[in-house]
């Protein structure tokens, strides 16, 4: 029996959704085992003892569990749509720049906005507008292209997207009526598009006598 590379993923959890985009992309096959995670299985925690997903652990058992570089692995392996592209210096230190902040800075007032009740030192409309910085500054990014480094997709928009969602959905009918434009319909068509609907059938939780499931699903 052929042996695949595992990947450990929670569908809604934004890093994950990008380990699957540029897996789902790239046409690569895992063996995905969908973790849930109040209850994460021992295969998991062995792996990569930090405990959160994704984590890929490749068929020669190289454990990747940062899904920056998860996303490279795949995209090394094929990059049909030139997500990696032929950049430039400036333009991968600006791309790695804008992913750095999703990760940081953005995700921190994130993680605030939506959880505001378990951090009480400020409002929810505080947190909300400290993560609008990183908002606007997209917003812009969009104003003359249809995604943030021209007109097709780049790993920035694939990795910052699922976050972008994420901040969306919390208060859906304020994002909606806010004033985001570009940014809103960049998140509506990533939203609408077949390659963000493959990534989110939903996966019964993973137990070690399971079949395997692959991913993605080739026809």
């Amino acid at each position: 029996m052929m042996n695949y590379p595992i990947l450990y993923s929670f569908r809604r959890c934004p890093y994950a959704m990008r380990a699957r985009l540029a897996i789902a992309i790239s046409g690569v096959q895992v063996e995905l085992r969908e973790v849930v995670l109040r209850d994460k299985p021992d295969a998991l925690l062995q792996a990569s003892p930090k405990g959160t997903v994704p984590v890929l652990v490749t068929d020669e058992n190289t454990v990747i569990d940062e899904s920056i570089d998860i996303m490279m692995w795949a995209l090394h392996s094929n990059d049909p749509d030139k997500w990696l592209g032929d950049s430039s210096t400036e333009v991968e230190v600006s791309i790695q720049a804008l992913i750095n902040n999703n990760d940081g800075e953005f995700k921190h007032y994130l993680d605030r906005y939506k959880y505001a009740d378990r951090f009480p030192e400020h409002s929810q409309l505080y947190y909300r507008q400290q993560a609008e910085k990183t908002l606007l500054h997209l917003e812009q990014a969009l104003t003359d292209k249809d995604y943030l480094f021209g007109n097709s997709p780049s790993l920035a928009d694939m990795a910052i997207l699922p976050f972008i969602r994420q901040f969306a959905f919390v208060d859906k009918d304020w994002f909606d009526n806010s004033d985001y434009t570009n940014l809103k319909l960049w998140l509506e068509e990533f939203i609408a598009s077949p390659l963000f609907n493959s990534i989110m059938t939903k996966y019964p939780q993973w137990h070690a006598d399971d079949n395997k499931q692959l991913f993605p699903e080739l026809e």
